[in-house]
């Protein structure tokens, strides 16, 4: 059953300018979903300037989607209160200028305050651009489309972020993969000026900066959780503190949030079988696609001596072969409907991670064409999951329903992060033989042990990179079964809704 609309909240735009403005907000998506992804490939140069340990090495990916996911719920309502066009004004200047911070950081903690306040910037612009389509696009078809195009860039993003990354190592130190923000930023500001409607701000609604906190508690504690527990050995005391943190800042979020006049997330919204269904395909599909990336990059990178260039075209491949099915899938939603676009999507892409993890061993083409399959199955999900999430939200909670949908991207790629960045680094040393000849420092880490090794090819060296790919195939395993319980999860919420609406209205306050 479907959410009421109410009238648009805008006038009419000329198509002109509708299009526009819809590649300019693409452009502010662009550099939120390049800074995802742009540090794959650069990790290891990175973490070799700035001396930064394996935990920091996580922390630095991690402070990013973390702290997005945490502020947007309040960033996409503080949108509807103040106006989504001024929201995305702000979080431009805010990551632009985070963006230099981060370029010139002389270690790893200034690197990880930095991006964290990327992440503040990123969190301001990301609801802003969903809902400045929602409110700008008024004609059910156009707007598909329009959404379509909007996941094809975070898609581009996706997979330009480790070929950015790896070009600009090849000609430049590791900043530049941050600095190449800032022009972006200037053309998007005054692009957005010109033509972007002020709107209407309801300046009725409140924000509630401590439900943000209290969400921002939550998903801290919970990571912190998840990393003490793989980690090798794991962290016991360190994981029942944070998971307690976790379950009491989400239960006051929760309790707070039902008392509230103008809740940071009415959680009515997901009586919706077509909204949930969308908000649980992003996940999958991002907790896909970041792990995909992250762990494929850094096997090709230290074990198979690729360089941050050729890592990074690898792993793009996922990413560039689900643009195809990405614009196919909002054209032809109307006719199709959710079902077959998004648990169809989740189950091909189930496959394609299966066909990299049986197929590595036995050649390069095999990755491909896994990666290639992932992708088109990706693609297919994430074109619809925005519009699902969208499409069935009433238009003055536009900015709730944009910042669930990109909560839900964002926590996606946090777990990926959290979870098979620390799984993989467990099972390497678990899968290390505990008789082998090998030095104590190489077990910490495979990191440490190519620094051990030098330019050399030690006797244990050949220990070394079995246990990371014995690893690096059992989390690809953990993936595939990740994409194949979306699949059936959401194949049984989408029995029988036709189209990309369903049915009689749910209120909201």
């Amino acid at each position: 059953m479907s959410l009421t609309t109410s009238a648009p909240a805008t006038p009419a735009l000329s198509p002109a300018r509708r299009w526009s403005l819809l590649f300019t907000v693409a452009a502010g998506l662009l550099l939120v979903t390049l800074d995802n992804s742009v540090l794959y490939t650069a990790l290891p140069t990175l973490a070799s300037e700035l001396a930064a340990s394996d935990s920091q090495q996580l922390w630095i990916i991690n402070a990013y989607p973390l702290v997005m996911a945490g502020l947007l719920l309040g960033a996409g309502t503080l949108g509807d209160r103040i106006g989504h066009r001024r929201m995305f004004l702000i979080g431009l200047l805010a990551f632009g200028a985070a963006s230099l911070a981060a370029a010139f950081a002389q270690s790893a903690g200034q690197l990880i305050g930095a991006r964290a306040a990327l992440a503040v910037g990123a969190a301001a612009m990301m609801p802003a651009t969903l809902a400045l389509i929602g409110l700008t696009f008024h004609e059910e078809r156009e707007r598909n489309i329009a959404i379509a195009i909007w996941g094809s860039v975070a898609i581009i993003g996706a997979a330009l972020g480790p070929i950015i990354g790896g070009l600009l190592l090849a000609r430049f130190w590791w900043g530049s993969v941050f600095l190449v923000n800032v022009p972006v930023v200037v053309l998007a500001f005054i692009a957005t000026l010109v033509l972007a409607p002020k709107g209407v701000p309801d300046s009725s609604r409140r924000w509630d900066l401590l439900s943000s906190l209290l969400a921002l508690g939550a998903l801290s504690g919970l990571v912190l959780g998840i990393k003490s527990v793989i980690a090798a050995p794991p962290a016991w005391a360190t994981a029942a503190i944070a998971t307690t943190v976790a379950l009491i800042a989400a239960a006051a979020f929760v309790r707070r949030q039902r008392v509230l006049p103008y809740p940071l997330l009415d959680f009515a919204i997901f009586r919706n079988p077509a909204f949930l269904s969308g908000t649980l395909a992003a996940v999958f599909t991002l907790f896909a696609l970041a792990g995909l990336q992250l762990v494929t990059t850094q096997r090709f990178q230290l074990v198979a001596g690729f360089s941050p260039l050729q890592a990074g075209l690898l792993v793009s491949v996922a990413a560039m072969g689900s643009l195809p099915s990405a614009l196919l899938g909002g054209s032809f939603l109307h006719r199709v409907g959710l079902r077959p676009l998004i648990s169809g999507g989740l189950a091909c892409g189930a496959v394609g991670v299966t066909v990299v993890a049986l197929g590595f061993p036995h050649g390069l083409g095999w990755v491909i064409a896994g990666m290639a399959l992932t992708g088109v199955g990706m693609g297919a999900t994430i074109s619809v999951a925005s519009t699902a999430i969208i499409g069935n939200a009433p238009a003055d909670r536009a900015g709730m329903a944009s910042s669930v949908e990109e909560v839900a991207y964002e926590f996606g790629g946090l777990l990926a992060v959290a979870i098979l960045g620390s799984l993989a680094a467990a099972l390497y040393s678990a899968f290390l033989p505990a008789d082998a000849a090998l030095p104590a420092a190489a077990r910490e880490g495979i990191g440490q042990a190519l620094q051990l090794a030098g330019d050399g090819a030690p006797a244990w060296l050949g220990d070394v990179h079995a246990a990371y790919d014995r690893g690096y195939q059992l989390v690809l395993g953990v993936v595939a079964a990740a994409l194949a319980i979306g699949a059936m999860i959401t194949a049984l919420l989408l029995r029988g809704v036709h189209g990309g609406r369903v049915g009689a209205p749910i209120a909201v306050h």
